[in-house]
């Protein structure tokens, strides 16, 4: 099995999974750590605030794996495309930067 022709498009899917699960807050988990509890999706604050990012990188995860295997019989045949795995990622940082811009630039 030819996996380096599927790492590439894991890395891409991962990053704009990430990005669109934590802009729509698509989590699969949310932990309370104030009162040390997990719960299922995106659940609301419990006597402090709840913390998302488990369950978006979870959700990432999934999903990527899901594009990864769906994209396997299309890409076995191809030639291994790295920079996808590169390209993206490097987007969507510029993508976040751009989002979180409040915070850098006051």
């Amino acid at each position: 099995m030819n996996m380096e022709k599927v790492f590439p498009v894991f890395a891409a899917a991962f990053a704009v999974i990430y990005i669109l699960a934590v802009q729509y807050n698509w989590a699969l988990l949310t932990y309370h750590p104030k009162i040390g509890e997990w719960g299922w999706l995106a659940e609301p604050a419990k006597n402090g605030p709840p913390m998302y990012w488990y369950g978006w990188l979870v959700t990432s995860t999934f999903g990527a794996t899901a594009v990864s295997l769906l994209s396997w019989p299309l890409v076995r045949r191809w030639s291994a495309q790295l920079w996808i795995g590169w390209m993206v990622p490097l987007v969507v940082i510029f993508i976040f930067v751009y989002l979180f811009r409040g915070f850098f630039v006051r």
